[in-house]
């Protein structure tokens, strides 16, 4: 039977015991943890040995707990005050108790019968009863003893005397796993061990020293059984979601897009909404659907020229045939500043700069909107806006663009789209994708900019668009059913998480 070096010097320290803790192995056999267990693995897998394992439920002291063990429970402080004075305040409290103690002693005096609170000139008067003076040592003070002498305790041993929720609920213990392992010699492995084996010296690479001195005559060399179960290792990488936003990024600029820039994630008001048609009585530019910047309250509007035709279409229409939106703009109202609300300011921004005909541009951008936090929705997130420009384009070419979206980058099975309204594209249409999870899913809104728009920008061609939650697609590549993970400090799915595309 062929046995490398290690596992004989393993085999021959597990015959001097028989049995024997993993941990006490490790230190007889002088070789590293993960040296030992593979060799254990391998003698087990050839019958020579037995690994067996013990796991068990075990409560542990929290950091609050080791302090509750050296100073006592916010109670018994508190109690000592009270049996010293008789009756106080919770100002009384504050020398021997943490604002974080403060804020629940009273219900846990009460709780107690250690005394009883009532209201004198406006403040909580805390008075020692009876049993507060007799108060000796209850279960839970016996718990923490035991944990703090034995700092790791079966949990079953525990729970005879508390509940472990509760002493997880007041964070003095916490719940873990604690594993056993012990390494048995079979009949098998005691036989070879009594025939004899020769430890002899064992490399893993053959170099030209062993080559030129002969040595390799006299060595070993280690034999690799790449089926061999190995401990798990986690090597460096990117956030899975930073990775596939770093892989859709690439993949549109192979596509042909151009990406848009820029450096701030605050934008005025006029290239947020005024530039895109938005009237500035939309209830969308209300405090309950933007933020709005405290300070400073305003910034710069740009060239006079652009300005006016942007006041233009909204008031009139501009020289696009249309009657605008009917009102008198203002231009203190454009220069109010706020967190980006939806990456399309990015584009107005480009068609106003200016753009090939035809080209393609895109934007990854961090957004801003107030939302209840929930599984598919965030108060801030990323959003991927992009237009095209061209001659003869249609909504067709722009239903394409989405599905393609949806299927090839997002890895959706189902897609469908729904008749929409934006003020700033007509036609307009939203688009959902089918998650197993979540059902559908609304993710992104497109349409073709309307003229009053453009045209106030400088262009006079058709531009398609769209406006994409690119957090929501990445769910479905991710295969998570819950947004927030996306920005999670779960290290567990950090290291098991698959980098897609």
């Amino acid at each position: 039977m062929e046995l490398s070096y290690q596992e004989k010097l393993t085999l021959i320290k597990l015959n001097e015991v028989k049995r024997v803790k993993f941990d006490e192995l490790v230190e007889k056999t002088g070789l590293d943890q993960v040296a030992v267990m593979r060799s254990v693995l391998g003698l087990q897998s050839k019958g020579l040995a037995r690994l067996e394992e013990r796991s068990e439920r075990i409560a542990k002291l929290t950091e609050t707990g080791r302090k509750y063990a050296e100073i006592g429970l916010p109670e018994w402080r508190a109690l000592a005050v009270l049996r010293e004075r008789g009756k106080i305040t919770l100002d009384d409290l504050r020398d021997v108790l943490s604002e974080d103690e403060l804020k629940p002693i009273v219900g846990l005096l009460r709780k107690e019968g250690w005394a009883s609170v009532r209201k004198e000139d406006g403040k909580l008067v805390l008075e020692i009863t009876e049993k507060g003076m007799e108060a000796g040592e209850r279960p839970i003070d016996k718990a923490l003893k035991l944990l703090a002498e034995r700092k790791v305790v079966p949990l079953g041993e525990v729970e005879k005397l508390v509940p472990a929720k509760e002493l997880k609920r007041r964070k003095i213990a916490e719940e873990d796993t604690a594993t056993e392992r012990f390494v048995e010699i079979t009949p098998e492995g005691e036989e070879l061990v009594r025939k004899g084996l020769e430890l002899k010296e064992e490399v893993s690479t053959l170099t030209p020293e062993l080559i030129k001195s002969g040595k390799w005559r006299e060595v070993e060399f280690k034999r690799f059984n790449i089926q061999a179960p190995v401990r798990r290792f986690y090597p460096g990488k990117k956030q899975p979601y930073r990775a596939f936003l770093d892989k859709l990024r690439r993949r549109l600029i192979e596509m042909g897009f151009i990406e848009m820039t820029v450096d701030s994630l605050i934008e005025t008001q006029f290239w947020n909404f005024d530039a895109l048609f938005q009237p500035q009585n939309h209830p969308a530019r209300d405090w309950t659907d933007t933020y709005q910047l405290k300070y400073p309250k305003s910034g710069h509007l740009p060239g006079e020229e652009l300005v006016e035709r942007v006041r233009a279409s909204h008031e009139h229409g501009g020289d696009t045939g249309s009657r605008g939106w009917g009102y008198v703009w203002s231009p203190e109202r454009a220069m109010l500043l706020m967190p980006r609300a939806h990456g399309t300011a990015l584009s107005g921004r480009q068609l106003a700069k200016g753009v090939e005909i035809p080209g393609k541009y895109f934007t990854i951008q961090r957004v801003f909107r107030p939302d209840v936090l929930d599984r598919t929705h965030l108060i801030e997130f990323n959003q991927v806006d992009g237009f095209v420009v061209g001659e003869d384009l249609t909504f067709k070419h722009l239903l394409g663009i989405l599905k393609r979206f949806a299927v090839e980058i997002a890895g959706a099975k189902k897609v469908k789209f729904l008749p929409d309204y934006y003020p700033f594209t007509e036609p307009s249409v939203q688009m959902s994708a089918y998650h197993p999870e979540l059902g559908w899913v609304e993710f992104g809104g497109a349409g073709i900019f309307r003229e009053e728009m453009t045209k106030a920008l400088g262009i006079d061609v058709p531009v398609i668009a769209w406006g994409i939650g690119i957090d929501r697609l990445a769910m479905f590549k991710l295969g998570i059913d819950d947004i927030r993970y996306l920005f999670s400090y779960d290290l567990r799915w950090l290291r098991e998480a698959r980098l897609v595309w």
